[in-house]
C-alpha cells in the first residue's frame, strides 16, 4: 500500500483514516519510549482484525510533519515492532516494514519506516482486549462484532476456512509442480483453473491470493504464512511424556500430503514388531499401519486450521500412541457418533487430498489416495487397533478445543498366541 514515495506523502497529508497511523517516535538511547509498547500492540491488533492497513513511524499524527527517524535508529523501531508483533499480540502478527526517504517542510530527506499490516485471517488480541479500527481510531469490540468475527474468520458456515485468502500472498507463492499436479494436462488457463479449484481467492480489495487451501497443499513450507501447519512427532522410552526420556523426534513441514508421509515414516521407524514361530514366522507390530495412516490423514484433513499456535502432535510410547489434533468436533458430531457419520471441516482440503497419490511401496494402506471420502476413517481405525491390540482406541475432547486419540500398543505376548 502506498508503494511510492509521492504516494505516501499524499495520503499523509490527508491524515489517519482506516488504512493509515502515524507515529512519532521518541528515544531514551537505543530504546523506544514512545509509542508505548501496549499502545502500539493495541494499534497493530485492531489493523489486523480489521482491514489492510499502514503505520508510518516517524510522522507526528497531529501535524503530519515528518519528523523522520535518525538512521542508526531505524533498526532500533523496526526490532521494536517486531518484539511487539510476535510478544504482545496473540497471535502474533505479521507485518513487512520498508524503509523510506520523505521530505520534511523545508524539503530534507528524513528517515521513515513504514510498517504495513495486512487484514488478518484470524482474530488478535492485545493487551487491551479485541481492538478493531473505526475510522482513524481502535475501538474495543463490544460481544456481538467479536462472535461476528470470530465466526467469519474460523469455521463459518458460508465461508470455509480453507477457502480464504491468506494475506499478502500470490500464485508466486505456490510451487508449480505442486499445483501442475491438481490440473491435469492439456491446461490451457492454468489460472483461471486454479480460481475455479479455489486454490486462488480474491481478497476483500479484490487482489488475487493464495487460498489457505493451496498454500497447504502446493506451498513447499506453508509454515512460512501459517506457523501452526505442521506435525511434531516425539518417541518417549516408558509410558511418560519426559524430555529426559525422548528418543526421536521430527518436525513434519511441506505440503500436507508430505507431512503425512513424514510422520508414517517416523512411526515405522520407531515402532516395534514382535515375532514368533507357530511353526511359520508370525510378525506383530506395535501399532497397526493402516490404523496410524487413517488417524494422521484425518488429523491433517480435518483439524482446525483456524486456531493459531497449535499444532498436530503425535507422541508415541511403549504402551500407546496418542494424536492430538486442533479443533472441536464439526457441527453436530459427537464422539459416541465419529464411527457412525461423516462430516467434513475443510471440504476442498479433503478434496484435493482426495486427488494425491499414496506412494505405490504402501501396499499394507490398501488404498490408492490419501482420502477416499467414504466416511470409513474412524471405523477402519477402531476395527484395526482392536485386531492388532485387543483393545479399541480411544478419543477424547479436550477442553472443547483439542481431539486427542490413543491407540494401544499390542502386547508382543500376542504374537505367540495369535
Amino acid at each position: 500500500m502506498f508503494d511510492s514515495a509521492e504516494e505516501l506523502l499524499r495520503k499523509i497529508q490527508l491524515g489517519e483514516d482506516t488504512s493509515l497511523e502515524l507515529k512519532a517516535v521518541v528515544m531514551a538511547g537505543n530504546k523506544v519510549k514512545a509509542p508505548a509498547r501496549a499502545d502500539l500492540a493495541d494499534e497493530i491488533a485492531a489493523m489486523a482484525n480489521t482491514a489492510n492497513a499502514v503505520i508510518v513511524f516517524g510522522v507526528d499524527d497531529k501535524t503530519r510533519e515528518i519528523i523522520g527517524l535518525s538512521r542508526q535508529h531505524l533498526d532500533d523501531v523496526e526490532r521494536y515492532v517486531f518484539e511487539v508483533c510476535n510478544e504482545s499480540v496473540k497471535p502474533p502478527v505479521l507485518f513487512r516494514s520498508l524503509r523510506m526517504e520523505l521530505p520534511d517542510t523545508m524539503g530534507l530527506p528524513k528517515a521513515i519506516l513504514k510498517v504495513e499490516i495486512p487484514r488478518s485471517l484470524f482474530v488478535h488480541k492485545s493487551p487491551g482486549g479485541y481492538f478493531h479500527r473505526q475510522g482513524s481510531s481502535k475501538r474495543e469490540m463490544d460481544t456481538p462484532v467479536l462472535s461476528r468475527l470470530l465466526q467469519q474468520r474460523s469455521q463459518a458456515q458460508l465461508i470455509r476456512f480453507d477457502e480464504q485468502p491468506v494475506p499478502e500472498t500470490s500464485l508466486s507463492d505456490m510451487d508449480e509442480p505442486l499445483w501442475q499436479r491438481f490440473l491435469g494436462i492439456h491446461i490451457a488457463e492454468p489460472v483461471t483453473t486454479l480460481r475455479k479449484q479455489g486454490l486462488l481467492k480474491a481478497d476483500d480489495d479484490g487482489t488475487e491470493r493464495t487460498s489457505v487451501s493451496g498454500i497447504l497443499m502446493c506451498s513447499r513450507r506453508p509454515v512460512q504464512w501459517m506457523p501452526s501447519a505442521f506435525i511434531m512427532a516425539v518417541r518417549y522410552r516408558g509410558s511418560r511424556q519426559d524430555s529426559n526420556q525422548q528418543l526421536d523426534a521430527l518436525e513434519c513441514h511441506g505440503p500436507l500430503d508430505e507431512q503425512i508421509r513424514l510422520a508414517m515414516r517416523f512411526v515405522r521407524r520407531n515402532m516395534t514388531v514382535a515375532a514368533s514361530k507357530q511353526p511359520g514366522r508370525v510378525e506383530l507390530p506395535q501399532f497397526s499401519v493402516r490404523a496410524v495412516f487413517e488417524a494422521v490423514v484425518n488429523a491433517v484433513a480435518h483439524r482446525d486450521y483456524s486456531i493459531a499456535g497449535s499444532k498436530i502432535r503425535l507422541f508415541m510410547f511403549d504402551n500407546r500412541l496418542e494424536l492430538y489434533s486442533p479443533g472441536t468436533l464439526p457441527n453436530t458430531i459427537t464422539i459416541d457418533s465419529l464411527p457412525l457419520r461423516q462430516v467434513t471441516r475443510n471440504e476442498l482440503l479433503t478434496t484435493l487430498l482426495a486427488r494425491c497419490p499414496v506412494d505405490e511401496s504402501d501396499e499394507d494402506l490398501t488404498r490408492q489416495y490419501f482420502m477416499e471420502k467414504r466416511g470409513d476413517g474412524v471405523p477402519i481405525i477402531m476395527e484395526e487397533s482392536l485386531h492388532n491390540s485387543g483393545r479399541l482406541p480411544e478419543y477424547r475432547l479436550i477442553d472443547n478445543t483439542e481431539l486427542l486419540l490413543t491407540i494401544h500398543a499390542a502386547n508382543p505376548e500376542r504374537a505367540g498366541s495369535t
